[in-house]
């Protein structure tokens, strides 16, 4: 894996930001797109815009056939068993409401659990929270080890019998926790109970294979995976998608329409109601043709390199917190960090002024930011195209940020 000519694929890399060139670190929040992404969509509107399923004029056949063939395309890079258990959504969030609403709310009532943890990004906790309140479900929460990660042993502890379903991030978007999904797919199986798992931090980085997982369902979305903003997945085992009621409804998704009743299309189509996001949808499936011609486990061994030389590099710079486990083996490509008292959303300003960019915030992780006791942290997060030279510019960045807030720092 040649990282200076994959660089060069990344057109919006080769700038510089307040006079200093462009050290981009905030992928977990949304990642760079190659020019081969770029090339697609662009050839897509200038030669082949069309709305799909519809005209059997050419253009309509040749958007169709592209937007079907992403699909193809999503279902091999992550090993599903068929096309046809690929949902085009508009990302992450949308892919876990869709579960929330077509088949939690249907399937669940007063007596039943639904067990998650406390590290969750609120896309995977707000929709049971809500789907909780509205079938008097029981929400539960797995507890975190000191180091972020949770042990199976409390995962048994919290699924019982009652447990209908567990969501889980496959990879945490603060800490950058892997956690064993398999195994945990295990447990909950054996408890009668689904497994739905948020991928949006793991699927643009690890080997993903929904059937050596064996989780039920999946959501993950195409723009931190070097593709469009705007498209994502949810993939789902057939005999739940079918159970699942679609959550909008409108032209296209429909079978036969009567004036007082309707009946709906196949899996996947009867959740596309609309129009869907085809130009998204054709990107997406560049992204993959991209992804894969590297191959993932290759980005995944340079995602461990980069991470371990962070965590190496930040350990150097004297009042800086890191949270989440201590080895990269464990973590995905993000080292999340607090610079003494100094407030990240400071310590960002200062880091931009120089040309770094890493995200500052809650993450969307407000109840993980109360067990971390601080209002905040500082998140640097690397791809494909990050360098050990990035880290360093980082960590020069972060010490002259120091030196600007001395008197916050310790």
């Amino acid at each position: 894996m040649n990282v200076v000519e994959i660089r060069k694929d990344f057109p919006i890399l080769q700038q510089t930001v307040n006079g200093h060139p462009l050290v981009y670190l905030d992928s977990a929040a949304t990642s760079q797109k190659p020019r081969q992404v770029i090339e697609v969509l662009c050839r897509y509107y200038e030669t082949d815009n069309a709305n799909v399923h519809r005209g059997v004029h050419t253009l309509g056949t040749r958007a169709t056939e592209a937007y079907e063939l992403a699909r193809e395309k999503v279902a091999r890079f992550i090993n599903a068993p068929s096309p046809l258990q690929v949902v085009f959504t508009r990302g992450t969030t949308e892919s876990l409401n869709m579960v929330a609403y077509g088949w939690a709310r249907r399937k669940l009532g007063p007596g039943d659990e639904i067990v998650t943890t406390p590290a969750e990004h609120h896309s995977n906790l707000i929709p049971w929270q809500q789907a909780a309140r509205a079938t008097g479900a029981t929400l539960k929460y797995v507890p975190l080890q000191p180091d972020g990660t949770i042990s199976l042993e409390d995962v048994r502890a919290a699924v019982t019998p009652r447990t209908k379903l567990m969501a889980i991030a496959h990879v945490s978007n603060v800490l950058g926790t892997i956690h064993p999904v398999r195994e945990i797919a295990e447990i909950v199986h054996q408890a009668g109970g689904i497994l739905v798992v948020d991928g949006a931090q793991s699927v643009p980085h690890l080997p993903v294979d929904v059937q050596a997982l064996d989780c039920d369902f999946l959501a993950f979305s195409g723009h931190k995976m070097c593709g469009p903003t705007g498209i994502g997945v949810l993939y789902g085992k057939k005999r739940l998608l079918d159970e699942m009621e679609p959550t909008y409804f409108g032209g296209e998704m429909i079978d036969v329409v009567e004036l007082y009743e309707s009946t709906w299309k196949e899996t996947p189509w009867k959740f596309e109601g609309g129009t869907p996001i085809i130009a998204g949808a054709i990107g997406l499936g560049a992204a993959v043709d991209y992804l894969s011609q590297i191959g993932m486990q290759e980005i995944r061994n340079h995602d461990l390199r980069i991470t371990a030389y962070a965590l190496e590099r930040l350990r150097e710079v004297e009042d800086l917190a890191i949270y989440g486990p201590a080895e990269a083996e464990r973590r995905g490509g993000l080292v999340t960090f607090n610079l003494g008292q100094i407030h990240p959303h400071d310590v960002s300003t200062v880091l931009d002024a120089q040309g770094v960019a890493i995200r500052a915030g809650h993450h969307c992780a407000q109840p993980l930011m109360r067990i971390l006791n601080v209002p905040a942290t500082a998140r640097a997060s690397f791809y494909l195209y990050n360098t050990e030279e990035d880290i360093d510019a980082l960590v020069r960045a972060l010490r002259s940020a120091k030196e600007f807030f001395g008197h916050a720092v310790g």
